[in-house]
């Protein structure tokens, strides 16, 4: 059986093995699943933008901007200012009050985050318009006073004021007052947003301003994430209100564009610049939204407000009142005032701390895609699963520690996300299609293992059969016609299956008995049908020789004629060690001839052992023509002859240690002994009678090369043939009986 589970073990290796047909149609198909989302990548998968924008809000919720200094401050329209001054809108002559309170501590500059579109109806004239025609004095001393839009326009003029420019989707026809931009590049800038038009405060407002910013955004899924710095407006280019209120607070001229590749990469005003996107918009990074940013409107306009909030900062002034604005949702998932939005950009333009979202993260981004495919296009298929689970975990997760360092150390937003969700589509579809082909294979092995277990219980079913024959060529000592002269026992245990020892024993007449034992070289099939050949052309000698020769030639001249015969039929060159013998049952003369077998032992009743030597030979077809000579012994009452095939003597136990000749001749003298005192028992107990000695001496011989052995597997075939001579019996003998 070991040499069947190799031969399978060997059929099977190479479908085991990683590689060939099977492991190459699975790489191909993670290639092809790895082309395919590169492809709806490219294309600008809708799915794929939505993980990304997820992801980089993340990295923002887990890791918020930190503020070093507040140097922006929002003067807010909120609660308490509409509770003091009255509800929205205000007259605009309180509005330049609120512009005048603030521009008298100073500030670098001031950026109003509204619209004036209308006239104001609070108004003198408005109101005076309003009165009936009776009330003639009345209404021209209302049309004598400043209009409160003229107050607002000469606040906003004697401060560095920044208006609100408001993207339109149609053209509006309004004219725009935009600051000159220099360009730097040699390309032209043709990937700015775009606005077909702009809305902007009543002419005379606009007018007095020193500058003026867009205010307007585009925002994905209703989550601010981006600002434009700069967009265009009806084909003018326009600044956002943040990079104006820094051209205005650094008294520049003029503003700075950096173009490469035709696309916009970075804007400044002054001393500052800000990385921006080929649209002309900023990343953001968001803080969370502090208290310390804020005074209220009501504080500034009744001089409550301490000079430091104000003085040399960039103020912005915008609505936060309940009710009077929708807060947005930024991508740090916190809500707040749009003007704290312009007031984070600000303060992010200021300390350097802006979001970038560089070229080479693109690259690396599409770098990993093909190098993380191809590593898990090479592994997976030539790994176990549960190995390839390990390896595609460990580099998804290399991917988004990537992802996470480049936004702490370099405010670098990766896409480790949709990446990383990649890799895991190509690795899915790897393992998917390696646990199919794995099932595949495991079904195939289970019919294989099945034929192969069918064809063992063949061959075990044959090799069966051929024990059951082997073993009923073996004579039986039941089989012999009871005779009280002689004992006889034997047993062959086959090493394997099936065995190369064989014996023999048969009455040539009443008075004389045949036997012999031999040793065919080899084991299993081959030994035993060499072994059977050979037992049956030493019977068929036998049978033919009759009475020409005496006992003690016979036994020459048949392993002669043996020896010739057997060799005719040994085509695979084997040979056979053998020794035969005649036994006459009246006198106890013997006479055998012996073929490089072992010697056997004569234990005499009295505890002494001899061996028969003499009358020998080599194993037979060892040298053809080879002339045997046989050889006589006189056996006494009671000798036992113990003959054993070399099985015996070279039985190994687990220690690889030999049972060895001395141990064997050990257990041959006690089992005597113990004979003799069972026969001396018994003649106490009835006189006459006879105790076997026959099968204890095997049965003793037997257990103790067991016992040696200790369950170590059997090198070679173990065989033992037993005769004891017990004599002729006396008169008032009982009849012996032949123990099997």
């Amino acid at each position: 059986m070991p040499a069947l589970r190799q031969a399978l073990r060997r059929a099977l290796k190479p479908a085991l093995l990683p590689g060939g047909a099977t492991s190459a149609r699975i790489r191909w198909l993670g290639a092809g699943v790895a082309l395919l989302l590169a492809a709806l990548a490219l294309a600008g998968s809708p799915w794929q933008r939505r993980v990304q924008l997820a992801w980089f809000d993340a990295y923002q919720a887990a890791m918020p901007r930190k503020v070093p200094s507040f140097d922006v401050t929002v003067v807010a329209i909120d609660a308490k200012s509409l509770a003091e001054i009255g509800q929205w809108p205000w007259p605009r002559s309180d509005t330049a009050r609120l512009i005048d309170g603030i521009s008298a501590h100073r500030p670098a500059a001031i950026g109003i985050d509204l619209l004036w579109r209308e006239p104001d109806r609070m108004s003198p004239e408005a109101i005076a318009r309003s009165l009936p025609a009776a009330d003639a004095q009345t209404r021209a001393r209302l049309l004598a006073l400043p209009s409160n839009d003229s107050l607002l326009a000469g606040a906003i003029g004697r401060a560095p004021v920044v208006l609100a420019v408001a993207g339109a989707p149609e053209p509006t026809g309004e004219a725009l007052r935009a600051p000159p931009f220099r360009l730097f590049g040699a390309e032209a800038v043709t990937s700015l947003a775009a606005y077909q038009g702009g809305w902007t405060s009543l002419p005379a407002i606009d007018r007095a301003a020193a500058g003026r910013g867009l205010i307007s955004a585009d925002l994905e899924h209703a989550v601010v994430r981006r600002m434009p710095l700069v967009a265009s407006v009806a084909g003018t280019p326009v600044p956002g209100l943040t990079l104006e209120m820094l051209r205005v607070a650094t008294r520049s001229a003029a503003l700075s564009m950096y173009v490469e590749g035709g696309s916009l990469r970075r804007v400044a005003a002054g001393a500052f610049a800000a990385p921006v996107e080929a649209d002309g918009a900023a990343w953001l990074h968001f803080s969370p939204s502090y208290a310390n940013r804020y005074v209220s409107a009501a504080d500034v306009i009744a001089g409550r407000v301490p000079a430091v909030m104000l003085q040399d900062r960039l103020v912005l002034i915008g609505i936060t009142g309940l009710g009077l604005v929708d807060y947005q949702t930024v991508a740090s998932g916190e809500r707040m005032p749009g003007v704290e939005v312009h007031a984070q950009l600000l303060e992010m333009m200021l300390h350097g701390s802006m979001l970038v979202r560089p070229r080479w993260a693109v690259a690396l981004e599409w770098i990993g895609l093909a190098a993380g495919s191809a590593l898990l296009i090479w592994l997976v298929p030539a790994l176990t699963p549960r190995r390839s689970l390990a390896a595609a975990a460990a580099l998804l997760g290399l991917t988004l520690a990537a992802g996470w360092g480049m936004f702490y150390f370099a405010q670098a937003l990766f896409d480790a996300a949709t990446l990383a969700l990649n890799l895991a589509g190509v690795s899915a579809a790897l393992l998917a299609a390696s646990l199919v082909e794995a099932r595949r294979r495991e079904r195939w092995l289970e019919l294989q293992v099945e034929q192969q277990r069918q064809e063992a219980a063949r061959v075990a079913a044959e090799f069966e059969a051929a024990r059951r024959i082997q073993t009923g060529i073996l004579p039986r000592p039941e089989a012999l016609p009871p005779d009280p002269r002689f004992e006889i026992a034997a047993q062959m245990t086959p090493a394997r299956e099936v065995g190369g020892d064989l014996y023999d024993f048969f009455m040539l007449d009443r008075d004389r008995l045949f036997f012999l034992i031999g040793d065919v070289s080899g084991k299993g099939l081959p030994a035993s049908i060499f072994m059977a050949v050979a037992k049956a052309l030493y019977k068929s000698n036998v049978l033919r020789a009759g009475d020409a020769h005496s006992d003690a030639a016979l036994t020459g001249v048949l392993m002669t004629a043996a020896n010739a015969e057997v060799a005719r039929e040994n085509s695979e060159s084997m040979f056979v060690t053998l020794f035969a013998g005649i036994l006459d049952l009246n006198s106890g003369a013997l006479s055998y001839c012996n073929a490089g077998h072992d010697n056997p032992a004569v234990i005499a009743a009295g505890g002494g052992l001899t061996h028969l030597t003499g009358g020998g030979g080599p194993p037979l077809c060892v040298l053809d023509d080879f002339q045997y000579e046989g050889a006589s012994a006189q056996l006494a009452r009671g000798d036992v002859i113990c003959m054993v095939t070399d099985g015996i003597t070279e039985a190994q136990n687990r220690d690889a240690a030999l049972y060895g000749t001395a141990r064997l001749q050990a257990a041959q003298r006690a089992a005597q002994q113990a004979a003799q005192q069972a026969a001396q028992h018994a003649a106490q107990q009835s006189p006459g009678s006879q105790v076997g000695g026959a099968a204890s001496m095997l049965g003793a011989v037997h257990a103790d090369a067991t016992r040696f052995m200790d369950g170590a597997e059997l090198a070679d075939d173990l065989t033992i043939l037993v005769l004891r001579w017990n004599g002729t019996p006396t008169a008032t003998a009982a009849p012996g009986t032949v123990t099997p």
